[in-house]
């Protein structure tokens, strides 16, 4: 499959972000942590150096107050604004939809990508997720699939690394069910959920995606060996851009 982009996530500063386009990553992703931090001139910095060197800004929100989303859309300005909200009830679906729309009427030159929870194989519904889908595939620009862990909670929102929002868990999710929403899907879909320079190849062979999203399996190792949020491996994703473009074209 030519042309394969990746997308590498939690890079929160101008240098980092212009070590990733250097190693060949396509879109870089930045996370707002919350409401409070929204003007955060760092990030914006980030945001204004991927557009200046040609590369893709994509930016998660993690709350999902609509005036501050669209705050936050006016200060940093991304290509991408980047909604991962566990949509686990109908209601936030809803919620979902009318928050889209309005982005879509006021910011149109951003455009949106949608996370879709999808279990971890043989844990995932086809049918719920293609469903899911094709509800916001019409105000959507992007669908990303990411892995939706399901446990002891009182809901599946707060089983996640952060609550209510997937990402981050650094495991994979149904690839079969993914690459049925890239077959039903009309829009271009990002693989992530646990992507790594090791399984990228097996990934894309599989799935067929658009696009390769990583950040858990592509982040640097602290002294208890367990993976740094916001601090990347340079090795690690120089691999992973690699094995993409072996296999993705």
């Amino acid at each position: 499959m030519p042309g394969t982009i990746v997308q590498i996530y939690e890079i929160q500063t101008p240098d980092e972000a212009r070590a990733m386009i250097e190693l060949g990553v396509d879109h870089i992703g930045s996370v707002v942590t919350s409401q409070s931090d929204r003007h955060d001139p760092v990030i914006c910095e980030t945001v204004a150096l991927v557009r200046k060197m040609g590369a893709v800004s994509s930016l998660i929100p993690l709350y999902r107050e609509p005036e501050a989303v669209f705050d936050t859309l006016d200060y940093h300005r991304p290509h991408i604004v980047h909604f991962c909200d566990t949509l686990d009830d109908s209601h936030s679906v809803e919620d979902a939809l009318a928050l889209q729309t309005v982005v879509r009427r006021r910011f149109p030159e951003i455009r949106i990508m949608r996370s879709i929870p999808i279990g971890r194989a043989g844990g995932a519904s086809a049918a719920a997720v293609l469903a899911l889908a094709a509800r916001l595939e019409a105000l959507s620009d992007y669908f990303l699939t990411d892995t939706l862990i399901e446990g002891a909670g009182d809901a599946a929102g707060a089983d996640q690394p952060v609550n209510d929002f997937i990402g981050i868990t650094g495991l994979t999710c149904d690839w079969q069910v993914s690459a049925q929403l890239v077959a039903q899907s009309r829009i271009p879909v990002v693989l992530a959920g646990g992507i790594s320079p090791e399984n990228v190849a097996a990934g894309i062979r599989q799935v067929r995606p658009f696009g390769v999203d990583s950040c858990t399996g592509t982040n640097a190792v602290g002294d208890n060996g367990r993976p740094m949020r916001f601090k990347k491996d340079p090795d690690r994703v120089s691999t992973l851009v690699a094995e993409t473009h072996r296999v993705g074209g």
